[in-house]
């Protein structure tokens, strides 16, 4: 019970973590890195770090397998992470944080949808909630429409890619090590952006890395946010399940909104903290 409770306190503090990444991203941004840039820093450097420890297994078991990672590589990995970071040129740090708190509820959608799940009454219930909560979120509480609602958008993409990685994941099981499918997720991911940079030649602003705003917020994304997070979190799931684990997911936005108004001084609305209850209550109702 109580080596469970030291779990219970990890996963707590990975998901904290995880909800001040949007505000280190988006300092990033204020310095002059671009969305597809921080991507292709942050992953490259976790998936080096993965490499030299989980380095035996190359390839999956059949060209399959390996194309359900490269999906997942694309879904978890460059889309979600550019149209996030997209996001945070356009919208406030918070905003992006509880908008992707949906991607349970959209999780949810999928999986009935190609598993043929019954869902739930409250489930419905709850996306209802949810939905209204993004509604405040994205309006702020302006019914005039007077407002440009592409960041927050895009962060609903963002949401909905991580939930098709999510499905795409299902896919997978069980067959393969965790460090494995990490570093397959983020190669993968890596791989999927030079579709981008196809339509959006890369601008590297490498004279920027020198900067210690710049290297220790990478540092940070890469090292501790995706490296270590992921590391921590999987040992969780293992642990104490994944249906508890998923519980303190809604802490994020939460933590979001605290860095947020702490490190950029972004107003907290009296709209913006009845969404983040509606969504957070509502996805938690949706996926109890």
């Amino acid at each position: 019970m109580k080596s469970n409770a030291l779990y219970h306190l990890t996963a707590i503090l990975t998901v904290s973590i995880w909800g001040t990444t949007f505000v280190s991203s988006k300092i990033l941004i204020h310095s002059g890195l671009t969305p597809t840039e921080i991507f292709l820093y942050r992953f490259s450097v976790a998936y080096l770090c993965l490499l030299a420890v989980s380095h035996r297994k190359l390839m999956a078991n059949s060209l399959r397998d390996e194309s359900i990672l490269l999906l997942a590589g694309m879904f978890g990995g460059s889309l979600y992470f550019i149209t996030e970071n997209t996001a945070l040129q356009l919208t406030q740090a918070s905003n992006v944080s509880l908008l992707v708190c949906t991607s349970p509820v959209l999780t949810q959608l999928l999986t009935s949808l190609f598993f043929k799940e019954k869902v739930k009454r409250h489930f419905l219930i709850g996306t209802a909630i949810a939905l209204s909560g993004v509604a405040l979120v994205v309006t702020n509480g302006d019914l005039s429409l007077g407002i440009n609602p592409m960041g927050d958008l895009l962060t609903l993409t963002a949401a909905c890619s991580w939930a098709f990685y999510g499905v795409t994941l299902r896919k997978i099981g069980n067959r393969y090590p965790t460090l494995f499918i990490t570093r397959k997720v983020f190669f993968y991911g890596i791989l999927s952006l030079l579709a981008f940079f196809l339509i959006q030649p890369p601008q590297l602003h490498i004279s920027l890395l020198a900067l210690p705003t710049v290297y220790t917020n990478l540092l940070f994304l890469a090292v501790i946010a995706s490296l270590l997070c992921y590391i921590s979190w999987n040992a969780t799931v293992r642990v104490i399940g994944a249906s508890k684990a998923s519980n303190y997911l809604y802490i994020n936005p939460l933590a979001t909104i605290i860095t947020a108004h702490i490190v950029l001084g972004e107003a907290v609305t009296v709209c913006s903290l009845l969404g983040a209850a509606c969504i957070i209550g509502g996805v938690y109702l949706a996926e109890k």
